[in-house]
């Protein structure tokens, strides 16, 4: 039904989100209604796993169709990317986690 191609482009909407759910968390940790911060931190560690699945998925479709010169050309970036997109998913959950986890020690 889809192409190949919109794995890719999930990937990357997905992990968007990932990011953007953390930061949005953190910007309204100030609001008086702050009990929905962990369904944020769960729904953006779950988009940078289906994200980093997607990756998979497409990398199997290259291998699949055999087109070795799409993954010679591509995997060391892809291991950049998905590297770097797990590690600043868990940082900026982490720190929710700890301002979230502060503020509630205060309280």
């Amino acid at each position: 039904m889809f192409g190949a191609g919109w794995l890719n482009l999930g990937s990357l909407v997905l992990g968007l989100i990932a990011w953007i759910l953390p930061i949005v968390n953190l910007v309204q940790h100030n609001k008086a209604d702050r009990r929905n911060w962990i369904v944020f931190s769960v729904a953006s560690v779950s988009a940078c796993a289906i994200s980093l699945c997607m990756q998979i998925f497409y990398t199997d479709h290259l291998v699949k169709i055999e087109d070795w010169s799409a993954l010679m050309d591509t995997s060391h970036a892809v291991a950049l990317v998905a590297t770097l997109l797990l590690v600043v998913t868990i940082i900026l959950n982490a720190i929710t986690l700890v301002v979230y986890y502060g503020k509630k020690l205060k309280d």
